[in-house]
């Protein structure tokens, strides 16, 4: 681990010395000073320096002019390296840090502050990515969920590090996440036959987990079923409070017909998170079942999902 921690920091020093002997260079002459060492770290390291305030830089066309902003005689390598790097991913074995772990082992491996600290990619002076990581982490730790519900300002207040951009590259992971889990939730399953109610509630819990936990105002959705009540597709019919005049059965059952589907599953939810069903909820449950014997398409059930718990109606009726 010693002889590794040598070579990397050995790596920064091989171009931070020619630099230190410049008062103006390019970002060729740095490269070309550093024969052994990739022009993708030199430009990195230049970067870093320039992002800190020891350099300004220039772009003439061709290449990219640099100088000190500040005295170069005030400048020491160990001191900038520790503020910029702490003593967390400059210091940790190259297979135990968060990308390569990743690489290796897979995301699942990782832990939370691990995640964050790969969206979060580049700390700054005093904080590196891994502890800006392992400080968002330990916030939220009781309820990660509760993460996609702060601003930037909020986020920042905790580490100095969440920038603006590293705010949405959080945010656009959390919402990645959330898309890709809903997509395979989507996926059809042919030996998945939702022919009892603690079969339709389960389902109905798990495919509408995101109306049951984020959703604001009512929604209402059907699931349409083949001739042996197997999920063929949902549809969203209407948004907002749950009352006969929106929910007209000439929305639900154009897609019920459109799918061929011999039966449908009607679910909506219940922002204030809980799930009893209200007079108006079982009223157009009723109107909905008597136009369902006209047309022959059977409803199974009238599914209410909340934060709290998913409820039956036909299960609730006969209680």
């Amino acid at each position: 681990m010693a002889d590794s921690l040598a070579k990397r920091q050995a790596r920064y020093y091989q171009v931070l010395e020619p630099i230190r002997e410049r008062d103006r260079f390019t970002s060729k002459e740095i490269v070309s000073a550093c024969r052994e060492l990739s022009a993708v770290f030199v430009d990195r390291v230049l970067k870093q320096m320039t992002d800190d305030g020891w350099l300004v830089s220039s772009f003439d066309g061709s290449t990219t002019n640099y100088s000190w902003a500040q005295s170069r005689s005030e400048f020491a390598s160990e001191i900038w390296l520790k503020k910029r790097f702490g003593s967390t991913v400059l210091a940790a074995p190259e297979q135990e840090r968060p990308r390569e772990r990743l690489l290796r082992l897979g995301a699942e491996a990782l832990k939370t502050s691990e995640l964050l600290a790969i969206l979060i990619r580049v700390g700054r002076p005093g904080e590196s990515a891994v502890a800006a990581g392992e400080k968002l982490a330990g916030a939220f730790a009781d309820d990660l969920a509760k993460l996609k519900n702060h601003s930037q300002a909020e986020l920042r207040k905790i580490s100095p590090v969440v920038s603006v951009g590293v705010y949405c590259q959080i945010m656009a992971a959390i919402e990645l996440g959330r898309r890709v889990a809903e997509a395979i939730e989507q996926r059809p399953d042919s030996n998945l036959r939702l022919d009892n109610v603690p079969a339709a509630v389960d389902y109905c819990r798990r495919k509408f987990r995101r109306l049951a936990l984020d959703a604001v105002r009512e929604e209402f959705h059907i699931v349409t079923l083949n001739t042996k009540l197997i999920p063929i597709a949902t549809h969203l019919i209407t948004v907002g409070t749950l009352d006969a005049s929106l929910v007209h059965p000439r929305e639900i059952f154009t897609k019920a017909i459109r799918d061929s589907a011999a039966a449908i599953i009607l679910v909506h939810n219940h922002p204030s998170g809980d799930p009893t069903p209200s007079r108006e909820d079982l009223a157009v449950t009723r109107r909905l079942r008597q136009a369902a014997e006209i047309i022959g398409i059977r409803i199974v059930d009238h599914i209410v999902v909340a934060s709290s718990n998913c409820v039956s109606i036909t299960e609730w009726e006969g209680n």
